[in-house]
């Protein structure tokens, strides 16, 4: 029997026994890791591999995720592929137009890896991805409308409502990293001021730790002695493994970011109104260090408070898994029906 595996986005590869059965291969390709499985029908992951983004170009991340893609295919029935990344992707699913934490412009991906591979692609974005994946298979089953929030390097956003991904007419809906929150506030990498993901991300959580440790050293002491004594060598993954033990400075900023996310979570449920708010990506790890206070914020500064039904806001079920997982189904369902938004009433049926 195969085993179900979780966590590929984290420190190691994961791997199972192989089987006959269609699988798809996805991909996340994040500006600091790439992970990559081999998925099933019921959203279990069967092999996984992670790999560091390449800095150098878009050639090189191209060519990691093929050589995952070749990895994880071996001995498995790989019917089509998934790729899911941070940025603007076009309304065909072919193309990321722009990636603002990767090196990415009007990349024909699609075509790339077709050709590369052999195998159909489906090329999606990343917040998008995520959110389709809590709806098959994670917290929004059951939920007519939900709102997906990656939390990881950047932020991101994407709608599920009534079975259906919400792109937009462009393809470049729910953009909700660069809501500009602060006029002319810190500048962000999509050319814009003050956008909220230089407030609630995970570089703005190492930029708010070492804030604080640099104005204050002695109370800072235990998170700078587990950056090797350099508060400029403090991280996003520093960070939450100190907040999860109870560091003060650490704790001092996941109240700050969870608070500036609660504030932009406050902005979509005035204009967008869904039953379920969903948080991933990898600061959501923190659990409760960041739900809490984005739930607060929430509440305080959403329109009509205390005369409206408010949204729930929990953290996704499938982790750091759930835009591989999403773009996984989203190519299976391409490859089954020629149609990635068809309407899929049940997450646990097999083709």
């Amino acid at each position: 029997m195969t085993a179900v595996l979780r966590g590929v986005g984290g420190d190691s590869d994961s791997t199972s026994s192989a089987t006959d059965q269609p699988v798809t291969i996805g991909v996340d390709a994040g500006g600091t890791k790439i992970t990559a499985g081999v998925v099933d029908r019921s959203g279990a992951i069967l092999a996984g591999l992670r790999r560091p983004t390449p800095r150098e170009d878009a050639a090189q991340i191209r060519e990691t995720i093929v050589g995952m893609v070749e990895e994880l295919r071996a001995g498995y029935n790989a019917v089509a592929i998934g790729v899911a990344a941070a940025g603007f992707v076009d309304a065909d699913r072919s193309t990321i137009r722009f990636a603002p934490n990767l090196s990415w412009r009007n990349a024909p991906l699609r075509e790339e890896l077709e050709q590369r591979t052999g195998l159909p692609v489906v090329v999606e974005n990343d917040a998008n991805a995520a959110a389709w994946g809590e709806a098959r298979f994670g917290a929004g089953r059951g939920h007519d409308h939900l709102v997906a929030l990656t939390v990881g390097t950047g932020v991101g956003g994407g709608i599920v409502a009534n079975d259906v991904v919400i792109r937009g007419h462009f393809g470049a809906a729910a953009e909700v990293g660069h809501i500009v929150m602060v006029p002319n506030g810190r500048a962000c990498p999509c050319g814009l001021r003050g956008c909220l993901e230089q407030y609630a991300s995970g570089r703005a959580l190492a930029r708010h730790a070492r804030s604080i440790a640099t104005a204050a050293p002695t109370s800072a002491a235990g998170l700078i002695t587990r950056a090797g004594g350099r508060v400029d060598a403090i991280d996003g993954t520093t960070v939450t493994a100190a907040a999860l033990e109870g560091d003060p400075t650490s704790l001092r900023a996941f109240e700050e970011v969870g608070s500036w996310l609660g504030r932009g979570i406050a902005q979509l449920a005035a204009v967008l109104d869904p039953a379920l708010f969903v948080l991933s990506g990898g600061v959501t790890r923190a659990g409760k260090l960041l739900l809490e206070p984005a739930v607060t914020a929430y509440h305080q500064n959403v329109t009509g408070r205390g005369l409206r039904p408010l949204a729930r806001v929990e953290l996704a079920e499938l982790g750091a898994d759930a835009g591989l997982v999403g773009v996984a189904d989203l190519a299976a369902i391409a490859d089954i029906e020629a149609e990635p938004y068809a309407r899929v009433s049940d997450s646990s049926s097999s083709p």
